[in-house]
């Protein structure tokens, strides 16, 4: 499998100091919605086989691209897949489905009706871990994980997605897994982890570590890592920690997905509200993070909506005005 024809606006600014703008959370806002059921094994992953729930999709996803039009920013969109693995499929009696292609091309019809700002919007192909993603114990070993996961990186590879993801990944192990199925691909790709205020995973091992270790064993290496499910402040404190991050750590993390509550993953699994932050607040405090680690891809993750986006494409905005 050969890499995709990437947006070439996209490319430039992934591979350079460019500015890229993340999309903010899709399942926690549908999860709110009274009139959406989301499918317990592949989440809202078959909302788009639904008119309702492809509608509800399509409006959240058509905010993210309005906002990256209006600042004219890079825009970074992740495939509704999740928990689209082939045993989750099977196991929602979707097995006849194409659901990671199709999923893509839903997303690449969105992004066509935005013309030539299409241009400057990626679609990657979104994967996760197995179990839960806040348990770093249900974590597979690395060979579990490279067969587990090198279906559905090949079928998103496949159906012409323009970068991989794989996100929320809570220990090493799994991790190494997942970025050797998605080398395999030929595609270019992303590793995101969650992290803890002192610079490690939820399993504990460093940045340091996770990193170094990673790009010994995946082959080619990923392009980059990011921080995802994190609050901003969590994320300046691994970022700077002194054993367990580095300068090599602050050069290949190049981005956060960050929620607007600064509580830790057990905190958040346990909450049965949403703990907003103020968009403003929210925009300033991650757009800072650009300046302060070179962070150019940044986005939203639990808590967010288009008003947080919003708030940080302005910041995002007015920064490049500045430079």
């Amino acid at each position: 499998m050969t890499e995709s024809t990437t947006s070439s606006a996209f490319m430039h600014a992934l591979t350079t100091s460019g500015t890229i703008l993340g999309e903010g959370a899709v399942i926690e806002r549908l999860r709110r919605m009274p009139a959406i059921r989301l499918d317990e094994r592949v989440v809202n992953s078959a909302l788009i086989y639904d008119q309702q729930g492809r509608e509800a999709l399509s409006a959240i996803c058509r905010q993210y691209l309005d906002i990256g039009l209006r600042h004219g920013l890079p825009l970074l969109l992740s495939t509704p897949t999740w928990r689209a693995s082939r045993q989750r499929i099977a196991e929602a009696g979707l097995a006849g489905r194409d659901l990671n292609g199709d999923n893509f091309r839903f997303l690449d019809a969105l992004r066509a009706e935005f013309g030539n700002y299409g241009n400057k919007v990626a679609i990657c192909g979104l994967m996760s871990c197995q179990g839960d993603a806040y348990k770093p114990e249900q974590a597979l070993s690395a060979v579990e994980s490279r067969t587990f996961h090198a279906w559905q990186a090949e079928a998103l590879a496949v159906a012409g997605v323009d970068l991989l993801l794989a996100a929320t990944l809570p220990a090493l192990s799994e991790a190494i897994g997942l970025a050797q199925a998605l080398s395999a691909t030929g595609l270019t790709y992303l590793i995101s982890f969650v992290a803890r205020p002192q610079g490690t995973l939820l399993d504990g091992t460093p940045l340091t570590t996770a990193i170094a270790t990673i790009d010994s064993l995946a082959s080619p290496p990923p392009l980059a890592y990011l921080i995802n499910c994190t609050h901003a402040s969590i994320c300046r404190s691994a970022l700077s920690h002194q054993q367990n991050s580095s300068d090599m750590v602050r050069k290949r993390v190049i981005g956060l997905l960050a929620n607007t509550a600064a509580l830790s993953p057990e905190e958040l699994d346990n909450s049965s509200d949403v703990v907003e932050e103020a968009p403003e607040l929210f925009g300033g405090d991650v757009a800072a993070l650009q300046e302060e680690f070179g962070l150019r891809i940044l986005g939203g993750c639990c808590g967010t909506d288009e008003r947080h986006i919003a708030c940080l494409a302005q910041h995002l905005a007015a920064r490049l005005q500045v430079s």
